[in-house]
């Protein structure tokens, strides 16, 4: 198999421009690492002219494997997927990784940068690893993410993975963006397993235990397959059934069994079955929402700061409220 490079024909990006998308494309085509960072560099900070180069590069995309691993803080993603990372380079394989932080809501900047185990891979050709903050929607994961991907997927990856710490919004968000989504649970106490019945069936493809080596793993492990087994009961046409994987994501145990089941996954989940087709539906729907959503900020949010600055005394005396002044907002701009 062909390994990435790390060089570029490419010239450097600037703050405030970006050579042409046919140049672009041509550099992720050679499988560029520096044309790929330095893109992703300017989606994260919205260096004008990007459109009409997503644009190329999503025509262009080669439909990759994408993967989003999730679940609550502590749970050992990180470890799981340097693990992942290490089995798939063992098997010949490439992969690129998104990891998406929360982000501070004073500095805008990713909290969480303490990925020291992934970066044993970073010297590898075969893998690319970029983290980015989850700033964006109402906490969720920011219209960046998605623009991203569509970078990565111009590239000739085996598999792209998306972590994302698994907390609101980031959870559903992540359903959007991947094919298939890992669920990284830790082992729970009865209180706990109460606590996470709601919607678990809902969220995961597969379904993981990490830190299998502790108490209450194997209760963990048959309360999961239990609701799977009460949501094939709601839905008994699925074609795909969640397996429950035990791992300890620090040993290494359990994870070529991990990426057993996701290869599997996408052999039964081809593309062209309805139930991916229907995926991949959605997520084109959720894509142009983002974008759509985020051009109607930044055009609002550029014309409108004054206007509403001018109203807040109004409201604040309850002369006027803040849908009186989304009405005047929505008729100026006709």
């Amino acid at each position: 198999m062909k390994l990435l490079t790390t060089s570029a024909p490419m010239p450097e990006l600037r703050m405030n421009a970006l050579p042409d998308p046919g140049e672009i494309t041509n550099a992720l085509s050679s499988d560029s690492f520096r044309a790929c960072a330095q893109l992703i560099t300017a989606i994260e900070r919205a260096t004008p002219g990007l459109t009409p180069v997503l644009q190329v590069l999503y025509r262009g995309g080669r439909g990759n494997r994408i993967i989003g691993i999730t679940g609550p803080p502590g749970a050992g993603k990180s470890s799981l997927v340097n693990q992942l990372i290490t089995h798939i380079r063992r098997l010949g394989k490439t992969v690129a990784i998104l990891a998406i932080d929360p982000s501070s809501p004073f500095s805008g900047g990713a909290v969480l940068g303490d990925r020291l185990r992934m970066m044993q891979h970073s010297a590898d050709t075969g893998v690319f690893i970029r983290s980015m903050a989850s700033r964006g929607q109402l906490g969720g994961l920011t219209k960046a993410v998605g623009d991203a991907l569509i970078v990565l997927d111009a590239m000739p990856w085996d598999y792209i993975i998306v972590e994302t710490v698994g907390v609101g919004q980031n959870e559903l968000d992540i359903m959007q963006l991947a094919d298939t989504v890992v669920l990284v649970q830790t082992p729970m106490s009865g209180d706990d397993v109460q606590a996470a019945k709601a919607g678990i069936n809902e969220i995961g493809d597969i379904y993981v235990v990490n830190k299998c080596d502790h108490n209450e793993a194997d209760r963990t492990v048959r309360f999961l397959q239990s609701m799977i087994t009460l949501g094939l009961h709601l839905q008994p046409e699925k074609i795909w059934t969640q397996p429950v994987v035990k791992t300890q994501s620090v040993s290494g145990l359990g994870i070529e069994d991990l990426a057993n089941h996701i290869d599997h996954f996408f052999s039964v989940m081809k593309p062209d079955t309805p139930d991916m087709r229907l995926r991949r539906r959605h997520r084109i729907a959720y894509q142009t929402k983002g974008i759509l959503r985020d051009i109607l900020e930044r055009r609002f949010h550029d014309s409108n700061d004054q206007q509403i600055e001018n109203s807040i005394d109004a409201i604040l005396t309850r002369q006027s409220d803040p849908y009186a002044l989304v009405s005047e907002l929505l008729a100026a701009q006709g």
